[in-house]
């Protein structure tokens, strides 16, 4: 039998998707979760949390230009969500029509 419990991985990036459309990318904010930020290094990856929130918010402008690689993740992201779905979708059918 196939377990039709929802992925952990779509779980997972809904959550961090949902959790930067709360981000306002117009302030800057004290507590980071970046742990390059926070040993005081460089971070390839910080600004990509505030261009995701921009693009949210229909600035796709300032998107890019606070991180431009956050347009091309939230493409990625809502093909993996999307595929994830899909699948777990057909499991869930497989497991219903199941004797």
């Amino acid at each position: 039998m196939i377990d039709s419990k929802i992925p952990r991985e779509l779980i997972l990036w809904l959550a961090c998707l949902v959790g930067v459309v709360f981000i306002d990318p117009a302030t800057s904010q004290r507590f980071s979760l970046c742990l390059f930020q926070n040993l005081g290094l460089p971070c390839p990856g910080c600004g990509l949390g505030h261009s995701i929130a921009w693009l949210f918010r229909g600035d796709v402008v300032a998107s890019f230009m606070t991180h431009p690689l956050g347009i091309p993740a939230v493409i990625i992201l809502g093909y993996r969500i999307m595929t994830l779905l899909r699948q777990w979708i057909r499991e869930y059918k497989s497991v219903i029509a199941e004797p």
